[in-house]
């Protein structure tokens, strides 16, 4: 189990010395601790006491020794320290407020970033909750998502308006396809010249994507056009245009590989170094002041995968799935219990609500719901004709009786009782265009297809929405038989604590084996402890 790494010695009681694999885990454990491997006869003992003997000291033989590790130093300082953190660990927004006002507070008091749920909600509802979260975390941390919204583009333009009026100074930008006004304005509206020059950035753009043609537009300044426009408009001054020339549009890019919701299903190992390689190309171009950080999100679960996303430079790691199912996030037991029984497999991709005509998907949870399977139907049929007249009578029957539930003159109804307080811009493009008609009474059941999850509606339960990916389901088999099995345990600082101390613990293992200490797999087989 150990290599004699030349005559380095150990001094120190001997009776400190675990030799089990309990103890060794217990004390590898114990971040806080130094560690000391070191041979005694023909036995391997882990101990925190005694010291590396002088040169011409007697002692055992030390195989390895490991400095106390806290989970603060993983990822980059500068991350942390931009946002007021004690760690380089986020949770991702999840609409509707799902990602909730709880959760985000929750996780501000300990240090974490959260990013609450703005998309989806009223002007109102979002309102709300930004006066919650800036009354309990008044000096943050604390951000906000911005959602790319192509079909409803005031439901973006009007949170932009909201995060500028009650200074909102983080936000998550996410599906973006292409830089749009909205997210422009926020990021330059934010800049001014300091005393020393220096440009100040004051609104913080956290991108959210997994195109490297995406990845471009937010690590190069904002488009001179876009910004001749807003000032044109009086909604930015020639001043924060001519600075906005000189920074990028993010200052962080959270990389999103194979993770619940928006997703191309792409594998992290492949996507983050690209777009790392992508950030250093750029940056020898445009030479900013500070390089934008590169994050990773889609699959972050388990220790193992926070440590890998970490070791392959990844400057912060996102969770998103494991939070769906968490005591603070915003939806009913029935979806959490549903999420706390997944497996890595029960995950398949569906149209998404938002940009369903575009034939977009999202990655949703497929057990215990017929929702994907029948938001696939509805793609089908949207793409094979042109109107609601135009389909046949059976499939018009099996959605009034099976999906819908209600004739569709009801749900027209509803659609334009809904629109005519949300964005009436719909139903004036779906005049005189019935494909479009179509696709709004479709997006009917796409939209409350996620509220009746949240709701834990019982009339509809084969018909959740589930916003998930495989993370879940790694997650599960890790905590299996753990304390955190239980959904009623399943608090997000206690999550993120849990995975940060693990990678932590299990960055030492492989440093012990890079010294030469054939440490065994089972000594990496950690089990989530109640300890926080």
């Amino acid at each position: 189990m150990g290599n004699d790494l030349g005559a380095a010695r150990w001094q120190g009681p001997q009776e400190t010395l675990a030799c089990d694999d309990e103890g060794i885990r217990e004390r590898l454990r114990d971040l806080e601790q130094p560690c000391y491997v070191v041979r005694e006869g023909e036995r391997i003992g882990v101990t925190h006491a005694g010291r590396r003997a002088a040169p011409d000291e007697e002692g055992l033989t030390l195989l390895a020794a490991l400095e106390p590790l806290s989970p603060q130093r993983l990822g980059d300082p500068a991350f942390c320290e931009t946002y007021g953190l004690k760690y380089a660990y986020m949770a991702g927004a999840m609409a509707n407020a799902i990602a909730s006002e709880a959760l985000v507070i929750a996780l501000g008091r300990e240090g974490l970033l959260g990013s609450f749920g703005a998309g989806g909600l009223t002007p109102q509802r979002l309102e709300e909750a930004i006066r919650r979260v800036q009354a309990e975390l008044p000096a943050g941390p604390y951000a906000f998502n911005l959602l790319h919204s192509p079909d409803e583009p005031a439901l973006e333009r009007g949170a932009v308006e909201l995060y500028l009026k009650h200074g909102v100074r983080i936000v998550e930008a996410s599906a973006y396809l292409r830089l749009t006004s909205a997210v422009v304005r926020y990021r330059a509206a934010g800049l001014e010249r300091g005393p020393d020059g220096e440009i100040r950035i004051r609104n913080r753009v956290i991108a959210k994507l997994s195109r490297r043609e995406v990845a471009r537009q937010f690590l190069a300044p904002a488009p001179a056009k876009l910004l001749q426009e807003l000032v044109a408009a009086g909604q930015i001054t020639a001043r924060q245009a001519e600075l906005a020339e000189h920074v990028p549009m993010a200052d962080d890019i959270t990389v999103e590989a194979d993770s619940g919701g928006h997703t191309d299903n792409r594998p992290l190992v492949c996507l983050l170094p690209s777009m790392i390689a992508l950030r250093d190309e750029l940056q020898a171009t445009y030479g900013y002041a500070t390089p934008v950080r590169i994050g990773a999100a889609g699959g972050i679960s388990t220790p193992a995968a926070v440590l890998g996303a970490f070791m392959m430079g990844a400057a912060y790691v996102v969770t998103g799935s494991i939070n769906h199912a968490s005591v603070e996030a915003g939806t009913s037991p029935q979806v959490k219990q549903l999420l706390a029984q997944a497996a890595a497999t029960d995950v398949m991709m569906a149209p998404a609500a938002d940009m369903f005509e575009m034939g977009t998907q999202v990655q949703v949870l497929k057990r215990g719901t017929l929702f994907p399977m029948r938001a696939r139907k509805l793609y089908e049929l949207y793409a094979a004709y042109d109107s609601i007249e135009a389909l046949p009578a059976a499939e018009r029957e099996q959605l009034e009786t099976h999906v819908f539930q209600r004739s569709l003159d009801a749900v027209w109804d509803d659609c334009i009782t809904f629109f005519n307080t949300r964005d009436p811009e719909q139903l004036r493009r779906a005049e005189g265009d019935p494909k479009r008609k179509m696709a709004l009474i479709f997006r009917w059941y796409l939209g409350l297809a996620t509220h009746w999850g949240i709701q834990g509606d019982p009339q509809r339960r084969m018909d959740y929405q589930i916003w998930c990916g495989p993370a879940m389901g790694a997650f599960n088999d890790w905590v299996r038989g753990s304390y955190l099995e239980a959904p009623e345990n399943r608090h997000v600082v206690t999550m993120a604590r849990e995975l940060l101390d693990g990678a932590a613990v299990l960055y030492r293992i492989q440093a012990l084996r890079l010294q030469g200490v054939r440490a065994p797999q089972r000594w990496a087989q950690l089990e989530p402890l109640a300890a926080f």
